[in-house]
C-alpha cells in the first residue's frame, strides 16, 4: 500500500482518521497539513501511499508534537530511514554498493532475519516487523514501471555465512540469480582477486527521481543520512564509477553467483 510497511500503514492511517475525527473536514485537514483534500481522501481510502511527508503533515495538521512520526519509527522503520523509503519508492533508477550484505531489497526473508538478528537491542517482535517492511520494500521491483536496479556486491559478501547458515546462502544466492536474470536488474560482482578498492569504506545507494535529480544514502552503525547537495553527490558518484568499474559483468557476475550457490549447496 504505501512508502510505510502494512499492516503498520492501515493502522496508522486509521489512527489518523480518527484523530481528525468529524469536527476536521478532510478539506480543513488538508490545507493545515498541505495537501489537497482529494490527497487526503486517497489516503484514508487505501488507493494513494502513506508517505513520510503525508505523516509530518499530519502532525502539523493536529498539532500532535510529532506524535504520527513516532507510532511510524517505532511499529515500522527508524526515522532516519523514511527519507530514502520515500525517495526508493519513487525511484526510476537504483544503484546500490554492498561490502560485506547482500542489499535490502534483494534479500529473501530467512537472510533478512538472520542479518536483523545480528542486533542483540532488537526483540523477536521487532525483527519480525523490520524483517515484513524490508520485504514489503520489494514490491517496487515487480510493479507495472519498476525502476531499473543495478547492484554491485563484494564477492565477500556472497561467500559470507556462520555455522549452519550454508542452506539460507545457497537460496540466497539463488534467489539473486533469480532477480538478476530479470530485465529491470543487474548484479555485479567485484571479485576478491581485486584487493583493496574505494568501496570497502561502507555501502552507498543513488535513486534517480522522475524529476532527473539524483538523491544519496549512505548508512552507518548508527544511522543514515539523505544526501542531495550536489558535492555530496559528485563524490558518491565517483565511489559508484570506481566500484563499478572494478566489478565482473553481468554474465560473468551470474556464473559466479551460481557457482558459489553451488558450493553451500
Amino acid at each position: 500500500m504505501s512508502d510505510i510497511p502494512n499492516p503498520v500503514a492501515t493502522f496508522i492511517v486509521g489512527e489518523i482518521r480518527r484523530a481528525r475525527g468529524t469536527g476536521m473536514t478532510q478539506e480543513a485537514f488538508g490545507r493545515a497539513a498541505g495537501f489537497s483534500a482529494s490527497h487526503v481522501s486517497a489516503v484514508e481510502s487505501g488507493t494513494r501511499a502513506l508517505t513520510l511527508d503525508f505523516i509530518r503533515g499530519t502532525d502539523r495538521a493536529l498539532k500532535s508534537g510529532g506524535l504520527f512520526e513516532r507510532i511510524a519509527t517505532e511499529l515500522g522503520a527508524p526515522s532516519w530511514f523514511l527519507p530514502w523509503l520515500d525517495a526508493e519508492r519513487g525511484a526510476t533508477q537504483l544503484h546500490y554498493f554492498e561490502p560485506n550484505l547482500v542489499p535490502g531489497l534483494l534479500q529473501t526473508e530467512a537472510y533478512a532475519r538472520v542479518v536483523l538478528r545480528l542486533d542483540p537491542r532488537l526483540t523477536d517482535q521487532e525483527v519480525d516487523r523490520r524483517v515484513a517492511a524490508r520485504l514489503d520494500r520489494q514490491s517496487i521491483l515487480g510493479r507495472e514501471s519498476p525502476p531499473r536496479l543495478v547492484a554491485v556486491v563484494d564477492e565477500g559478501a556472497i561467500r559470507r555465512a556462520g555455522d549452519g547458515a550454508e542452506k539460507l546462502m545457497a537460496e540466497q544466492l539463488l534467489h539473486l540469480v533469480t532477480c538478476a536474470e530479470r530485465p529491470n536488474i543487474s548484479i555485479h560482482i567485484v571479485p576478491t582477486d581485486v584487493g583493496l578498492h574505494a568501496g570497502l569504506s561502507g555501502p552507498l545507494s543513488l535513486a534517480h527521481m522522475p524529476d532527473g535529480n539524483w538523491i544519496g544514502h549512505l548508512e552507518s552503525q548508527l544511522g543514515g543520512d539523505v544526501l542531495d547537495r550536489p558535492d555530496d553527490l559528485d563524490t558518491l558518484f565517483e565511489r559508484w564509477e570506481s566500484v563499478r568499474t572494478e566489478a565482473l559483468p553481468r554474465r560473468q557476475s551470474l556464473d559466479l553467483m551460481k557457482e558459489v550457490a553451488n558450493q553451500w549447496t
